[in-house]
């Protein structure tokens, strides 16, 4: 009888990481940011039928990065949960909180236990009634959980993305100066994007029960010029 093949522990998981992470590298970053219109999120995606931005519930959001029949499947998840907790106890009792956690839970156990890590990057936003209560939920391939403030980019280049959105932060929180600092943090300075090169959604403090909005190309390109 042969024996198995041994890989050490800490090997393994950082095979792991490096392939999540490869796979995540490959597709474009999107960006969460607070406004004073409420929790504006935007993402490099010139397609018009494949969406990384989603509604989840009334106040809460999903954005995904990496492979997209992947990240899908966790949105759907998400959103069949927010629905059973809202019908059987009330609207007000879904929180992104409680699904961060299942989101954690069940990305972690893929990177430690499945055939291979979710090659995945997911944020989980909140908007609240004021700043204060926005929450900006960044989960990592391996289950981890990131409280952001402000902002968070994930996928692509994240670390040159963040660096280019936290020096051309606006002087106001307005929603266009917010737009045109996200845009042109992910386009970098040696190309441009336009209206219909990103996708834009909107959690907005408007004090209706539904805050998602998804802004039409029309609107971001006003908004942008």
């Amino acid at each position: 009888m042969s024996m198995p093949f041994y890989v050490p522990p800490e090997q393994m998981m950082k095979d792991r990481a490096d392939f999540a992470r490869k796979g995540i590298s490959r597709g474009r970053a999107l960006i969460a940011a607070q406004s004073a219109d409420g929790i504006l999120i935007v993402a490099e995606n010139p397609s018009k039928t494949l969406r990384k931005i989603s509604e989840i519930y009334d106040r809460i959001a999903f954005a995904g990065v990496g492979k997209y029949n992947e990240f899908d499947q966790l949105r759907m998840l998400g959103v069949r949960q927010a629905d059973l907790t809202g019908f059987q106890y009330a609207r007000r009792d879904v929180e992104a909180r409680s699904l961060v956690n299942q989101y954690a839970q069940a990305i972690g156990h893929e990177f430690t236990s499945g055939a291979k890590p979710l090659e995945v990057e997911i944020l989980v936003a909140e908007v609240g009634d004021d700043r204060a209560g926005d929450r900006l939920f960044h989960i990592t391939f391996d289950g981890t959980v990131l409280d952001e403030h402000e902002f968070c980019v994930l996928g692509g280049d994240a670390e040159v993305v963040l660096g280019r959105m936290s020096e051309n932060r606006p002087a106001d929180d307005s929603l266009r100066s917010t737009l045109r600092s996200a845009v042109g943090a992910l386009a970098g300075p040696d190309r441009t994007l336009g209206s219909a090169d990103v996708e834009v959604a909107l959690l907005a403090r408007n004090g209706r029960r539904r805050r998602f909005e998804r802004l039409t190309v029309e609107t971001v390109a006003e908004l942008i010029s």
